[in-house]
């Protein structure tokens, strides 16, 4: 009886994944909605919707967008995790909401390594020190010395608690070993105006955002917190000139829910990259200092790895909490 039983599984085993192998190579039949756990406007809103525009071409179905902001990307990742493996539901997701989450909200409607299969990285948003020319510093090495003499008297402004300017701040308050007072704003609109406006000495922010008011003198640029100088920016040095080893880019890949088949995983991720490497998407990001980060499905679900823990460390460390 019980090898009956065994060849009754195996043979619905078969079945179950023939038609599964059957179904990932007919992929897609149908249009494909992308989420996108932001609002619409931001940066990672800007990049799934060039992403969704030139896959909805090389797929030949519509990739369409459906924006589920809150809860720092939380909503958005939670319904992407709760869809059928299937490969109709896709998300363009940053990094926050897949390994500063985990470590900022005790109650995670999802587990970053255990919902989700990682398939392509796409982008990386390089970032700069920039103080309001009050700041009486040139350098990285003047601020950390200013920052030193008077611990806690130098401010900076973020995009909210747990945005990639606060961990910015607080991963180079640790790696500096200083002292910065955090004011938080709602988005990094109105924490670039604090800084022009002087209510704040100084932020960690993007470049696309910074750079335009370096340029007409209400900020002064430090450093770029790329590993080394980049090519825009050659005489502009990178903050891990005085601290080794820092960096700091958020970034934005594609992922699915977990069990997706791994036919269908794979060519989502050549299609992804391709349109990546494409020169004339290239163009289009490196004019907005936006760094490709064509990433294929292993080297993704490292750097999550990696920075799950990189920022459970920085966020127990700093105190990070959700208020």
């Amino acid at each position: 009886m019980k090898n009956v039983l065994r060849m009754v599984t195996a043979a619905l085993s078969a079945v179950c994944f023939a038609s599964t192998l059957a179904s990932a190579q007919t992929w897609p039949q149908k249009p494909i909605k992308m989420i996108i756990p932001f609002p619409a406007g931001g940066g990672t809103d800007l990049i799934g919707r060039l992403m969704a525009k030139h896959l909805s071409e090389r797929l030949g179905q519509q990739v369409y967008v459906e924006n589920r902001g809150g809860a720092n990307g939380g909503i958005g990742l939670q319904a992407l995790a709760q869809s059928e493996p299937d490969g109709y539901t896709i998300a363009a997701a940053s990094d926050t909401p897949l390994v500063v989450n985990p470590s900022l909200y005790e109650k995670l409607p999802y587990q970053p390594l255990r919902d989700f299969q990682a398939v392509a990285g796409m982008v990386k948003f390089p970032g700069m020190v920039a103080v309001h020319p009050s700041v009486p510093v040139k350098t990285i090495a003047e601020l950390i010395a200013l920052a030193k003499a008077k611990p806690g008297s130098l401010a900076y402004s973020s995009g909210g608690i747990g945005n990639f300017g606060h961990l910015a701040a607080e991963l180079f308050n640790l790696a500096a070993d200083v002292k910065m007072l955090h004011v938080p704003y709602r988005g990094v609109g109105p924490a670039t105006q604090a800084i022009i406006a002087g209510d704040v000495q100084l932020t960690f922010s993007n470049i696309v955002t910074t750079m335009p008011h370096v340029t007409s003198g209400k900020l002064v640029a430090l450093a770029v917190n790329e590993p080394k100088r980049i090519p825009a920016f050659p005489n502009l040095p990178a903050v891990a000139e005085t601290v080794p080893g820092f960096e700091m880019a958020p970034w934005v890949g594609i992922i699915v829910p977990a069990k997706t088949p791994k036919p269908i995983v794979e060519r989502l991720s050549r299609e992804v990259r391709a349109v990546m490497n494409d020169p004339a998407v290239v163009k289009i990001l490196s004019e907005q200092q936006i760094a490709i980060n064509a990433l294929d499905t292993g080297e993704l679900a490292e750097l999550i790895k990696k920075d799950l823990e990189k920022w459970a460390v920085v966020i127990k460390k700093a105190g990070i909490k959700v208020q």
